[in-house]
């Protein structure tokens, strides 16, 4: 499966509900980093619906990732290296994600991506499917996004950053973490209620 989003780590859709999903998630994240100590929760975890089943496969943790002009990968990165106290680093790392970090929805991708480990069934079935619907809601705000999904290989932008972001906060991932992105087809895609 090819697109440019495999590519460049974004789409470039310039549909209205992309603008509106991206806005909503970057306010719930910022709460999250501010409120709850970076814990996900119901804003961050879809429901994942696989064509042709009527009952979710799970719910998934998903990273909102700066699209690569913007990226803070390297900043990731260097905060994990500064110490080896779990504590510490997440501390660091939720500082540094409810500051600015969430402030410019236009400098995220649309891309989610979420990791899985290694040999998971469910990482199995979204891409022996390649589409699903991430379903959202929280906030009194729901969306339904359908996506294209593929796996993300190591030298990707949205894989590092994912990895990066990650292990601030779980430093036991392992090196063969799978990474999906879930690339949405705004078209397809719909908000209750819709945004104005």
């Amino acid at each position: 499966m090819t697109s440019a989003a495999t590519i460049l780590g974004q789409s470039f859709s310039e549909n209205p509900l992309k603008l509106a999903f991206l806005k909503w998630q970057c306010r719930v994240r910022q709460i999250a980093m501010r409120e709850e100590e970076g814990r996900p929760g119901a804003a961050t975890m879809p429901s994942v619906l696989l064509s042709g089943d009527t009952q979710p496969l799970g719910h998934i943790i998903t990273v909102l990732n700066r699209a690569p002009a913007h990226s803070v990968t390297a900043e990731l990165l260097h905060m994990a290296r500064k110490t080896n106290d779990p504590a510490i680093r997440r501390q660091q790392a939720i500082q540094f994600l409810s500051a600015e970090y969430y402030q410019r929805p236009q400098r995220f991708s649309d891309v989610l991506t979420a990791t899985f480990q290694p040999e998971s069934d469910g990482a199995a079935r979204l891409l022996d499917k390649r589409e699903c619907v991430l379903e959202f809601d929280a906030f009194a705000q729901d969306f339904r996004l359908w996506c294209k999904v593929w796996r993300l290989e190591a030298n990707n932008s949205l894989y590092q950053a994912t990895v990066a972001h990650n292990r601030l906060f779980n430093p036991s991932l392992p090196d063969n973490t799978i990474v999906l992105g879930f690339e949405p087809d705004w078209t397809r895609s719909s908000a209750d209620p819709t945004p104005c």
